[in-house]
This record gives C-alpha cells, sequence and structure tokens, in this order.
C-alpha cells in the first residue's frame, strides 16, 4: 500500500527493543568555548534544532573530530538527533553515536529517525544524560532476533526515491 509515495511498512516485519548502547557506542562531545574558536570550514555540532545540528563552523580540531556518526543533543533541544556524514566536531551538550554496525547513510538515516520519535519523552525534568543513553531503548525491525539492517537501509532508499520521483514531476 502506498503512503506518500511510499510504500507502508510490511505488517508482518518483526520489530524488537534494543539498547542504545548495543548498536552505537555513545561518546561525550567537547566544548569549544566561544573564545576559543576560530572561524572556518568544519562543522560544530551543538544543541541546536537547527541546521542538523551545526552552531558554527570552525578551525579548531579536538579528538571529537569524526564522520558518518550520529549527534543527539542532551542538552538545549534536547532529543533531536541528526546524522553527520561529513567530519565534524561535537559539542559536550551534543552526544556523538558511533555505529557498533556497518555505517552507512540509510542506515544512520533510519536510526536517527527512530530516536527522534522519542524526542517528547525528554524536558527540563528529564535529561538525556550519558547513562541514560546508554539505556535508552529504540524498536528496530528484526531478522533471526538481530537488527534488519538490509531492511532498514531499502526503507530510507525508498523514501530517497520517492522525493526524488516527485521532485521530478514537478520540474520535468
Amino acid at each position: 500500500m502506498s503512503w506518500g509515495g511510499v510504500t507502508r511498512l510490511d505488517e508482518n516485519v518483526k520489530w524488537q527493543t534494543f539498547k542504545l548502547s548495543e548498536i552505537c557506542e555513545i561518546l561525550s562531545g567537547q566544548d569549544i568555548y566561544e573564545r576559543e574558536r576560530v572561524l572556518g570550514e568544519t562543522p560544530y555540532i551543538t544543541a541546536t534544532a537547527n541546521n542538523n545540528g551545526i552552531g558554527y563552523f570552525v578551525d579548531n580540531s579536538n579528538k571529537t573530530l569524526e564522520q558518518n556518526c550520529i549527534s543527539i543533543n542532551r542538552n538545549g533541544s534536547v532529543g533531536y538527533a541528526f546524522y553527520h556524514p561529513y567530519s565534524a566536531l561535537y559539542g559536550n551538550d551534543t552526544r556523538k553515536l558511533r555505529p557498533k554496525f556497518q555505517a552507512n547513510k540509510y542506515i544512520s538515516l533510519f536510526i536517527t529517525m527512530c530516536l527522534e520519535k522519542q524526542r517528547t519523552k525528554y524536558g527540563y525534568g528529564y535529561k538525556m544524560g550519558t547513562a541514560r543513553l546508554k539505556q535508552q531503548k529504540i524498536l528496530l525491525p528484526t531478522a533471526d532476533n538481530s537488527p534488519d539492517w538490509q531492511f532498514m537501509e531499502n526503507y530510507i532508499k525508498q523514501i530517497e526515491l520517492a522525493k526524488v520521483q516527485t521532485i521530478l514531476k514537478y520540474y520535468c
């Protein structure tokens, strides 16, 4: 059945909960204070809900520099998650999630979408600290009691294709 140009999830797909720490390493960010920031081209991920989490572009460097990671805000705009295929630095009000699976854009976007669905349970009185984040459970499609990475990849590719087709119909 079609759903905005995308086939709905098959009702026969099996789902299972996984702790976030089972599928990603959860790493702390490191602040680059305003007085230390040097204007540059490296994205610096902060706890904003805008611009894919990019607060600044800097010429600084530290141990958090990495690409193909997911960021999730633990402060500020709590619970917002973004995928970063480019090299970026991560501030302390975010956590960098380094996938334990074969990282690729599509699977990372699927995981990001699953994290985003739980954003509303966090807020001022219920922060997303590292310990809580490690215990955070997300629901994922499974095959043989393991995450079904291929299903996740195919699903996001299908959404992307539907969007491209819509744009092409509009402009062509």
